[in-house]
């Protein structure tokens, strides 16, 4: 593990060098959490009282900050979650792009105007924040995750209590710091932990954005929805890769390698199943087992790796075992004596009911699988319980308007790796990659905040 809870301490390791602690900080407690978010509920009293320009303000203000850091920023993510420098780059500006978008989203309308039915008077939608947003983070974004989530709810007025991953703790107090500088007291508090503090925020917030597992996301929701209180989960994808005939078979194995392999395959958008269609299977199997035998898990300092160390040994091993039983195409085995590396893998001859099959393994490992045609490559895209992206390759413009319209993913990406999000669009799945309505975009609005219908009628009838 690259990070421990005992003795009410939160320990976060390095995992391309084990040895090298990153964070030892006190776990807050369960206490703590539920009067940190009391204290926050005070505080998002003024917050949302001051105006829409005091927070786009404040935001563009914290945009500034994480940018001034972002070299710093960056560093830490490579050393604490072994994110490879050019991702972590990537992240921090993105961080900053998001929290630059929503700076401007507290100018939107928050309501309508509307006539009503019949006689004299106005009908009005007004939108207003919960009050405090607990959000639950993961460690393979350490920065954008969070601040997806936080931006939009600071935006419409919310606080926030941010509980993150302890594999990201040094990740998460600095991301704090930075943006305590830009936003008044009391508006974003961290409690570092684990399942207690989780818990305990899901039992004391307002309104709860999560992004974890799939077996703690659905605890979650269940705990949420007893207490009645709006709740969104990402809980991660099993996601495929569908390769037509027309395809370009080198460009497609570019695409589907980058997905595979980039961050040692730890995103929920990263490709896990590939299906080539008809002829596709020959000329995509040589071409996409030779792309990921040329990307090496190699140290994430290094601006050119892409595939960086996995977050675990335990995560290494699921990997290895997980691949162990079935034919290697490329793969397979571990890297490097010092660091949780792993090679990335391709495998096919997977039977029926298999881990790779029905089970995220959140690592550089995927399979190949073969369609006879675009009908049955769909249904087996289908056949697994997460439904979160598709990437679609092919020259045929008629199947990507309308021969995929059978898919059951909440994201199609055609000619593109699987593994990319556009933070100003919708983000989420189907079945059990998601709960609740989408994050990021403007949509994210609407899950932080309620709407309440006005009626206005004349105090007096009109003198005549």
């Amino acid at each position: 593990m690259t990070s421990t809870i005992a003795s009410t301490r939160v320990v976060s390791h390095n995992p391309a060098n084990p040895a090298d602690q990153v964070a030892d900080v006190p776990s807050t407690g369960t206490w703590r959490t539920v009067e940190a978010t009391d204290r926050a509920r005070d505080a998002h009293r003024s917050w949302y009282a001051s105006g829409a320009a005091a927070r786009s303000q404040a935001l563009g203000a914290a945009a500034y900050a994480i940018e001034q850091a972002g070299a710093e920023l960056a560093d830490l993510a490579v050393r604490e979650v072994g994110k490879p420098l050019a991702e972590a780059r990537g992240e921090v500006a993105r961080t900053v792009a998001i929290l630059r978008y929503f700076a401007q989203l507290p100018y939107d309308a928050t309501g309508s105007v509307h006539e009503t039915a019949s006689g004299p008077g106005l009908l009005l939608t007004r939108r207003r924040p919960y009050g405090v947003a607990g959000l639950i983070t993961p460690w393979n974004f350490p920065f954008a995750i969070p601040v997806w989530k936080a931006a939009p709810a600071l935006a419409a007025g919310n606080a926030v209590v941010l509980k993150p991953a302890p594999e990201a703790t040094a990740c998460a107090i600095r991301l704090t710091e930075l943006l305590q500088q830009a936003l008044p007291e009391g508006v974003f508090t961290l409690i570092p932990g684990g399942a207690p503090e989780g818990n305990a925020l899901t039992s004391a917030a307002d309104v709860i954005s999560f992004t974890g597992s799939t077996v703690t996301g659905g605890a979650v929701v269940r705990n949420a929805t007893a207490r009645g209180i709006p709740v969104q989960a990402e809980m991660g994808g099993l996601n495929a890769a569908l390769v037509l005939p027309d395809a370009d078979p080198q460009r497609a194995a570019a695409h589907i390698a980058a997905a595979i392999a980039g961050y040692a395959g730890q995103k929920c958008t990263a490709t896990s199943r590939v299906i080539a269609v008809g002829a596709a299977l020959a000329p995509l199997r040589d071409a996409l087992a030779d792309a990921l035998r040329a990307i090496p898990a190699a140290d994430p300092s290094d601006p050119a790796t892409v595939c960086g160390p996995v977050i675990s040994e335990a995560a290494r091993r699921k990997v290895l075992d997980a691949s162990s039983d079935v034919a290697l195409l490329a793969g397979g085995k571990p890297a490097h004596d010092e660091g949780w590396y792993v090679a990335p893998t391709l495998v096919e001859q997977v039977p029926s009911g298999h881990q790779l099959l029905r089970e995220e393994i959140f690592g550089p490992v995927a399979v190949l699988l073969h369609a006879t045609d675009l009908d049955q490559a769909v249904r087996m895209a289908n056949a697994v319980p997460h439904g979160l992206v598709t990437s679609v390759h092919t020259r045929d413009l008629d199947t990507a308007l309308h021969g995929l319209d059978a898919l059951d993913t909440g994201m199609i990406r055609i000619n593109a790796p699987s593994s990319g999000v556009d933070f100003h669009l919708p983000f989420g799945g189907t079945k059990s990659s998601s709960h609740g309505p989408r994050e990021q975009g403007r949509s994210a609005l609407d899950f932080y905040t309620s709407t309440r219908t006005y009626s206005l009628h004349r105090a007096t009838d009109r003198a005549t």
